[in-house]
């Protein structure tokens, strides 16, 4: 086999984090792909991977090679891709990670146009609310809510949010409403994520403010929280995507308008060290042309 290839097995196995991973995102058995490796080790002369029953790692010097090999392999799939792009319409299959509540809401009426638009591309849509490993999970792609943590991600911003915090009039009836973020830890709270205790966001005098809360409730799907909010359980904070509908329609109300939360993005994300497909840069310009305007309209004020 041509020493780009072994290559491009190598790249991909780091990436998989596993043989059995790598061999189906490349369409090919386990054990070929387990036996070049061992045949590329053998021709370098140097061991390139750990294996134990549990987990596989780079050597030093495995680590090395594949720092080397990916950006070599990145370059010979630019040029091909750049070559091919001049007369070639996105196809193949584009593996597409992102949150429930916004690819219910929001990429679920979309979809078909996208389909429609690029009849060569076959999409596989996973939703999950937890934080995918991209790379580790065979993505392609992903979209991602929020500020984006420093990661070997490139993300490409395709529309801003905002979040607002809120809660029903019947809360605001019984416990009244918090003058300032400080008073939060006073009230009932209804965090959104993964822990009972996390810190929500606001904007003092300029300046970005960190407040503690938790609350007898959390879930990290945010139309479990925003109905709780709606049935009186607490207060909230949450994208305006999840309850623009419900600020609308006077279920919920925002508090602390003059603290509001710093506004965040939208954005789809791939690994850095991968030339981008054209099925992900048509996803990317797809989801910028169409969500280009915020997501929900101005809330409703308490």
């Amino acid at each position: 086999m041509h020493q780009l290839e072994d290559m491009r097995l190598f790249v991909q196995t780091v990436d998989s984090g596993s043989f059995t991973q790598a061999a189906d995102k490349l369409g090919l058995s386990k054990q070929f792909v387990s036996k070049r490796l061992m045949a590329l080790e053998a021709r370098l002369g140097v061991q390139l991977l750990i294996r134990t029953t549990r987990t596989l790692r780079t050597t030093a010097l495995g680590q090395t090679y594949y720092e080397q090999a990916a950006r070599v392999v990145q370059e010979v799939d630019g040029i091909e891709q750049a070559i091919a792009r001049q007369n070639a319409m996105p196809r193949g299959r584009l593996r597409i990670s992102a949150p429930m509540t916004f690819g219910t809401m929001h990429l679920s009426p979309v979809i078909p146009r996208f389909l429609a638009a690029y009849p060569e591309v076959a999409l596989e849509l996973e939703l999950n609310d937890r934080t995918v490993d991209l790379v580790a999970e065979g993505f392609d792609a992903g979209v991602r809510i929020g500020v984006l943590p420093d990661s070997s991600l490139v993300g490409v911003r395709v529309s801003h949010m905002e979040l607002v915090t809120c809660c029903s009039p019947d809360y605001l009836a019984r416990r009244g409403a918090p003058t300032k973020p400080d008073e939060l830890p006073q009230h009932d709270c209804l965090p959104y994520g993964h822990r009972r205790h996390v810190e929500w966001s606001f904007t003092a005098q300029g300046k970005p403010k960190l407040v503690a809360i938790n609350g007898r409730l959390c879930a990290n799907n945010g139309e479990v929280v925003r109905d709780a909010a709606c049935a009186g359980l607490g207060i909230t904070q949450l994208p305006t995507f999840i309850v623009g509908d419900a600020l609308a329609d006077g279920r919920l109300v925002t508090v602390l308008d003059d603290f509001r939360p710093p506004p965040a993005g939208i954005h789809t994300v791939y690994p850095s060290h991968r030339q981008p497909s054209l099925a992900v840069r048509a996803f990317t310009e797809f989801m910028r042309s169409t969500f280009s305007a915020p997501t929900r309209a101005t809330p409703a004020r308490s």
